[in-house]
C-alpha cells in the first residue's frame, strides 16, 4: 500500500510539473494571435522556443510512469479515449510543426497560416486536457471488464466542457503572466491588459466549476470530509488566486507567476483528492472503478521503479533548472530566432 501511495503521489508530481511548465507554453499559444506584428509574434515564440520541448518531457514521463505502475489504468484510458488521444497528439504535433515551419518562408500568408495553427493547436490541446480532467472527476462508464463503454461524444458533456474552458482560461492567464516577464515596452503593457481579462475569465469559470462540482459531483468532496487537513489546500488555492491580481497591480509579475504556479499545483492536488483512491472512477458502479489497489503492478515492480525514480529525478530537475537559468531574462531576437 505504501508503494501504491508513493506512485499515486509521483503521478501527481509529474502532472503538476507538466501543467505548470507546459501550461505557460500552451498559454502563449492561446494568446498568440493577440500580437499585432510579425516581430511581436516572433518574440512570443522565442519566449518559449528554447524550453517548450523539455517541458513536454514531463507528460511523456507521466505516461510512462502510469504504464509501469498502473497498467490496467493505462490500458483502459488509452483504448477508451483513442479518438480523443489522437486529436490531442495531432494538436501537439501541429503545435511543434507550426513553430518550426513558420520562419521557413517570408510570405505573409504562409506565416499567418502557421500562426493560426499554433493558436488552434494550443487551444485544442488545452481544452482536451481539461475535458480529460472533467471526465476523471465526474466519472466514466467503466464496466466490470474494465473497458470504457461509452463513445467519444459521450466525453463531451457539460461538466467536462466547463472544465475544458476553465483550463483554457487558466493557461491563458498563466501564459500571459509569463509573457509579461519576458517582454518589455509597449508590448508588455498590452500583455498586462491580457492578464486582467484572462484572470477575470478564469475566476468566473473557477466559481462556476466549483459550484457545479459541489452540487452535482458529491463524490468529489468525500475525502475532504474524512480528511479535514485537506482543506488547507483549498485555503492556499484561494490565497494563491487572490495574490495574482494583487501582485500584478503592484508591479510584481514574478510573484504573480509564482502564485499562478501555486494555483495550478493546488488544483492538481484537489484533483487527486477528488478521485483518491481511484484512478478511473466508474459512474456505473463504484466497484468497477480502477483504484490504486486493484490496478497496480507487483510490489517488486513498484519497488524497482521507485529506486530508478530516486536515481533519475535529480538529473531531470537539474537539467530543467539549468535550461531556465540559461534562458532567463527578456527575449532578444537574433539570426537564429524563430
Amino acid at each position: 500500500m505504501d508503494l501504491q501511495l508513493f506512485w499515486f503521489f509521483v503521478l501527481g508530481v509529474l502532472l503538476t510539473g507538466y501543467a505548470i511548465l507546459d501550461g505557460f507554453d500552451l498559454g502563449v499559444g492561446i494568446v498568440h494571435l493577440g500580437a499585432r506584428t510579425d516581430t511581436e509574434r516572433r518574440i512570443f515564440m522565442n519566449a518559449i522556443g528554447p524550453i517548450w520541448d523539455g517541458n513536454e518531457v514531463w507528460l511523456v514521463t507521466f505516461g510512462g510512469a502510469l504504464f509501469a505502475a498502473f497498467p490496467p489504468v493505462y490500458a483502459t484510458v488509452f483504448s477508451g479515449f483513442y479518438t480523443a488521444f489522437m486529436l490531442l497528439l495531432c494538436a501537439l504535433i501541429f503545435r511543434a510543426v507550426s513553430m518550426e515551419f513558420r520562419s521557413k518562408q517570408p510570405s505573409r500568408r504562409w506565416r499567418a497560416t502557421w500562426d493560426f495553427a499554433f493558436f488552434a493547436s494550443s487551444t485544442l490541446a488545452t481544452f482536451l486536457f481539461g475535458v480529460a480532467v472533467g471526465n476523471a472527476v465526474h466519472g466514466l462508464p467503466i464496466g466490470p471488464d474494465g473497458e470504457y463503454a461509452g463513445t467519444f461524444l459521450g466525453l463531451l458533456t457539460l461538466y467536462p466542457i466547463m472544465v475544458g474552458l476553465l483550463a483554457i482560461a487558466l493557461f491563458a492567464m498563466h501564459g500571459s503572466i509569463y509573457l509579461y516577464l519576458k517582454t518589455e515596452g509597449e508590448l508588455q503593457q498590452r500583455v498586462h491588459g491580457w492578464i486582467w481579462r484572462a484572470f477575470a475569465a478564469f475566476v468566473t469559470l473557477y466559481v462556476a466549476v466549483t459550484a457545479y462540482t459541489v452540487i452535482d459531483v458529491p463524490t468529489a468532496t468525500a475525502n475532504f470530509k474524512t480528511l479535514p487537513l485537506t482543506w488547507v489546500a483549498v485555503v492556499l488555492n484561494v490565497l494563491a488566486i487572490a495574490n495574482i491580481p494583487r501582485a500584478i497591480y503592484h508591479g510584481l509579475p514574478g510573484r504573480a507567476f509564482v502564485s499562478s504556479c501555486a494555483t495550478i499545483a493546488a488544483l492538481v492536488f484537489l484533483l487527486g483528492m477528488a478521485i483518491f483512491p481511484d484512478l478511473v472512477v466508474s459512474n456505473i458502479s463504484p466497484q468497477y472503478s480502477l483504484t490504486i489497489q486493484n490496478s497496480s503492478s507487483s510490489t517488486q515492480t513498484l519497488a524497482l521503479m521507485r529506486t530508478i525514480a530516486f536515481c533519475g529525478m535529480p538529473f531531470v530537475l537539474a537539467y530543467t533548472a539549468a535550461i531556465y537559468w540559461a534562458f532567463r531574462g527578456k527575449v532578444k531576437l537574433g539570426k537564429h530566432s524563430y
